[in-house]
């Protein structure tokens, strides 16, 4: 049997799917978020980030597929394990000694997935779609458009320049968080999905043999430690504009004209 069917046909190759498409998607979510953290600073820097993705054209919608996929190869690998775990139990439930000393993250890591999930395809909608959108952004076309007041650079590189008319990315965040519905259920989503982390980023150094006797706590004070900073880097977003620490800038004709 060839790799490609060792790795779908095998629970062992279904586990090393899982790690490695884990790790994939977790990388995403810790570079989405260093990205995102630049809300904290002035609007160029959010709005030039977005801009510069915005126009990798075709390299950007290579990784969106790319993360697709591994999505879905995640999600089935998780599945059929899931399924198969079941069966070698005979259907039985675990028993009550095994549940207690379970971590918390880990008893409930198929739980804290669909809601994951669900979290996944509400942002989309929320924020690349724009489809669920605050209707305070979607009201006027102005609102939507922002002229950079300074060059934005990558890597040194100057990628989109002062004076360019760039999507408003900064005030659709904050505008699509005012609502305190949106912002807690964001809240505890990444609070989820933390949890998911936890017991994910832990498996996957015993299933890529990345973990040892000797390295095993420290592995895991880490691993819990990065958890903690995602939470609250994540949370801390939809937080500060509910405190009021972080507010739409005002908007001027000079600004939201167009060219």
């Amino acid at each position: 049997m060839n790799l490609v069917g060792n790795l779908f046909g095998s629970s062992i190759g279904r586990k090393i799917l899982m790690a490695v498409t884990g790790l994939i998607l977790i990388g995403f979510v810790i570079g989405h978020l260093v990205g995102n953290l630049q809300v904290f600073s002035h609007p160029d820097k959010l709005n030039g980030y977005a801009h510069f993705l915005r126009s990798l054209g075709p390299a950007l919608w290579i990784a969106r597929i790319g993360l697709l996929v591994a999505v879905v190869i995640h999600i089935w690998a998780a599945t059929v394990l899931t399924l198969e775990s079941k069966r070698a139990r005979g259907g039985e439930p675990y028993g009550v000694k095994t549940w207690i000393q379970a971590t918390l993250s880990s008893r409930y890591m198929r739980w804290t997935g669909v809601v994951v999930l669900a979290f996944l395809l509400y942002h989309l909608a929320h924020f690349t779609l724009g489809v669920v959108q605050s209707d305070t952004f979607k009201e006027t076309e102005a609102l939507r458009h922002y002229k950079m007041t300074a060059d934005y650079h990558v890597l040194g590189f100057t990628v989109v320049r002062a004076g360019s008319e760039v999507l408003d990315v900064h005030r659709m965040v904050l505008l699509g968080f005012q609502p305190l519905v949106v912002a807690i259920f964001y809240i505890i989503a990444v609070g989820l999905l933390s949890l998911h982390l936890l017991h994910g980023m832990d498996s996957l150094f015993q299933t890529l043999g990345w973990r040892n006797a000797r390295w095993a706590r420290s592995l895991r004070t880490f691993v819990m430690l990065a958890c903690a900073a995602y939470f609250i880097g994540s949370a801390a977003i939809p937080g500060a504009v509910l405190t009021g620490l972080l507010k739409p800038v005002p908007v001027t004709p000079s600004v939201a004209a167009h060219p």
